[in-house]
């Protein structure tokens, strides 16, 4: 009894050391630990502290573009802090931040094991105020960055911070520092944005509110979020009176203040003032848009290199803007969305989301999905495709004769309500017909398309029809993208603005479009072959667009009104009128119109139709200044034939090559063409077939007027309206209407309505 007595102690004292050593030797670690991630900590200098937290965007040259907040930032000295202010902040943030010594080991603590056990409260639970200082300084404030080691560095330069500096200068720091939603950084700034009001003239619940507000600005912003704005403020109210900053009545007086009491009506900064920022508007929203996708928070002190081409972008604004007149606005309703795109790498050169604008981060019209795109639609969905899988040579004989919608009685039409019989594919392309793209689009397959379409960026909300090959809703940039597919031999690029994203803490993060093959050399090759004559011919419908010596190509596009508008509208009206071209080096692509098209005396009229053309030419020719002007090459599987007086192209072993071998006549094809169509209509279009209701597949016959729109003001367009039941594209890049009442969501399947 007496040797099992004594072994007990003995055991204790073995397990007790055992533990005491474990314990010892991971304080050691630890220790090790905390002095290796603080040896690569960054510098904290005054200047980190007292600047602004704003993010800073840059331009393809490295030049300053936007200072986000920078310039709506003003200054609180620590005299003009008030002292309920600076109870509130405290009593929220850091109740002890008078005693500590920038560090509070027990929430630090805490806060560890809470991230150690997979707690929410995790590291960000034990911040002091110092610390949250030195995070918004010199850290990145993303999620994905807390660590460990951000942690130990963090508390590491809070330490030296409160060393450094004495408190009243760190809550100055602090209070000038946090961002406030709404683009306002500091307590000041938010007291004159929110309220109207210095600092010193708010009262407790306001005072509560911004107080609170730092923690999550977005979610907290009183205008947007009035419940959750009202919860913060009251925690903070409690907060206050549980560190004895006031009494139980204030606090409960407070509280039952409605949170939108007091809330400024107006805004001071509410228009946009600075003319360098006006020309920038449309590319810095779709800048943070990026970001924003890229869960960024625009208010951690970021360095954001772009792929704007400034000097183009300010071309773009001038032109819509300032010489109006040089491109052919007919007034300041008239608008424009522009998106031009590197067709090598997909980076977005420039973009313009409007004219005259006058409020910042105004409606992009260059990423609107809602409006037609026209006959700018038959490359993607209709000639492309019949390339790449059926192998049309560019000389395919296509028929322009009468045409119904399969399962309907609609008749399709072309604008100058004549039939040309048959003719070739280029012809077709070149003069805008809007038959031979059908019967092509049928021939092909709408599951073909479809999938070609895919490979360019683009899918939609709805299935696609027939009359979808005469227009659907996607959006310049979308266009710009796609047909930059056709300069780059086929390769697709995700279009896209952010080029290197620079953390705080000097983590650099690039950015790059991967790109992948859409279709072929060959059908890149012999599309934009054709798309050539859409500017050079001289019965192309884009020779308005035309640049002299200048290799490039494009195609135009026009929606009409239905027909039940015909009898309130002139001679000619379209609704919208587009062109997308492109050069070896870039792609641009333009809509025009007015934002409310059904409104009386809002249409394109015949006269206007080429403005689109006329800015293209304009902008395209100075972004070519200093670019090589390169020509295509014709790939090793694609030959050329001789046939009347023209040179045309066919890939090699593939039908186009028998018949350029054989050289059958273009009657001859176009009977064995039209028989092989007859036998796959069924079967490879059975889902156009039993299309929805008449109503769904109605097109206006186009016959408003008579010759081609792309030449005079008394000309007439080429393409006619695209038929109810248009699909519209995904797109994570598009944007409201500006006015609610004459929106249209991308998800709908008719043309707008009224206003």
């Amino acid at each position: 009894m007496a040797e099992e007595s004594d072994h007990k102690p003995k055991l204790f004292k073995k397990i007790f050391l055992g533990i005491l050593a474990v314990i010892v030797l991971f304080l050691i670690l630890g220790t090790c630990l905390f002095f290796f991630y603080v040896a690569s900590a960054p510098k904290v200098t005054t200047a980190a502290l007292s600047s602004n937290n704003s993010t800073k965007i840059y331009d393809a040259n490295g030049h300053i573009i936007s200072r986000l907040g920078a310039q709506n930032r003003q200054y609180a000295s620590a005299k003009q802090i008030p002292k309920q202010l600076k109870d509130a902040i405290t009593s929220t943030e850091d109740r002890h931040f008078y005693k500590n010594h920038g560090v509070d080991p027990v929430r630090t603590a805490k806060a560890a094991f809470a991230d150690l056990t997979g707690s929410k409260l995790g590291l960000q639970g034990g911040s002091t105020l110092t610390q949250q200082l030195v995070k918004l300084s010199v850290f990145s404030t993303a999620a994905s960055d807390r660590t460990l080691k951000r942690k130990a560095q963090e508390a590491w330069l809070a330490l030296k911070v409160d060393h450094r500096y004495p408190k009243y200068k760190i809550m100055e720091y602090y209070v000038n520092k946090v961002y406030m939603g709404n683009n306002a950084y500091g307590m000041k700034t938010a007291a004159e944005f929110y309220y109207n009001k210095p600092l010193n003239k708010l009262n407790l619940p306001e005072t509560a509110l911004l107080a609170g507000m730092p923690q999550s600005p977005s979610l907290y912003n009183p205008y947007v979020y009035p419940k959750y704005a009202t919860q913060r403020r009251n925690r903070v109210l409690i907060s206050m009176y549980n560190n004895h900053k006031i009494s139980k009545t204030q606090e409960r007086q407070a509280a039952a203040t409605p949170i939108k009491q007091g809330l400024a009506k107006t805004h001071p900064n509410a228009n946009i003032n600075d003319k360098h920022e006006k020309v920038i508007d449309a590319y810095l929203k779709q800048t943070i848009q990026e970001l924003q996708a890229h869960k960024y928070k625009l208010h951690s002190g970021l360095k954001v290199y772009t792929n704007l081409n400034y000097a183009d972008q300010k071309k773009l604004y001038n032109l819509a803007n300032k010489n109006g007149g040089k491109v052919g606005f007919p007034n300041n309703a008239f608008q424009i969305g522009a998106a031009m795109v590197d067709a090598k790498n997909g980076k977005i050169n420039a973009m313009l989301g409007g004219r005259k604008q006058t409020v910042p981060f105004g409606f992009n019209r260059a990423v609107r999905t809602d409006r037609s795109s026209g006959s700018t639609m038959k490359p993607l969905m209709d000639y492309g495709p019949a390339i790449q899988y059926d192998y049309f040579p560019t000389y395919q004989p296509v028929q322009d004769t009468p045409y119904t919608y399969p399962g309907t009685d609609i008749k399709l039409k072309d604008f100058d309500d004549k039939y040309e019989g048959n003719i070739t594919m280029r012809r077709a392309l070149v003069e805008s017909r809007n038959i031979p793209a059908i019967r092509t689009l049928h021939h092909v397959g709408i599951g073909h398309a479809t999938k070609f379409l895919k490979g360019l960026g683009m899918t939609f909300n709805q299935k696609l029809q027939l009359q979808n090959g005469i227009g659907a809703y996607i959006s310049p940039l979308q266009e710009a993208a796609a047909y930059s597919a056709f300069s780059n031999g086929g390769i697709y690029h995700r279009p896209y603005t952010i080029n290197k994203v620079v953390e705080p803490d000097g983590q650099a993060h690039h950015f790059k479009s991967h790109g992948h093959r859409a279709m072929s050399p060959a059908t890149a090759f012999m599309m934009t072959n054709m798309l050539k004559g859409v500017i050079t011919d001289p019965k192309g419908s884009g020779t308005a667009a035309k640049i002299n010596g200048l290799n490039e190509a494009g195609k135009t596009g026009t929606t009409q009104y239905p027909s039940s508008f015909h009898g309130s509208l002139p001679g000619y009206a379209a609704m919208d009128s587009w062109f997308t071209g492109y050069t070896k080096n870039y792609a641009l692509s333009i809509w025009t119109g007015y934002d409310h098209q059904m409104k009386p005396g809002h249409y394109v009229s015949g006269s206007e139709v080429n403005i689109a053309q006329n800015f293209y030419k304009y902008a395209m020719q100075y972004a070519q200044r200093n670019k090589p002007n390169e020509d295509w090459t014709q790939p090793s599987d694609v030959g050329s034939i001789q046939r009347d007086g023209r040179t045309e192209y066919y890939v090699v072993g593939h039908p186009g090559d028998a018949q350029a071998k054989t050289n059958d006549s273009s009657s001859k094809a176009a009977k064995t063409s039209d028989t092989n169509k007859d036998k796959k209509d069924n079967s490879r279009n059975s889902d156009s077939s039993s299309s929805s209701s008449t109503e769904n597949h109605k097109t206006s016959s186009g016959n408003n007027g008579s010759g081609n729109n792309d030449k005079s003001s008394s000309s007439k367009s080429n393409d006619t309206d695209v038929p109810k039941g248009k699909a519209s594209t995904n797109s994570t890049q598009n944007s409201s209407q500006p006015q609610a009442k004459n929106s249209q969501n991308s998800n709908a399947s008719s043309t707008s309505q009224p206003s």
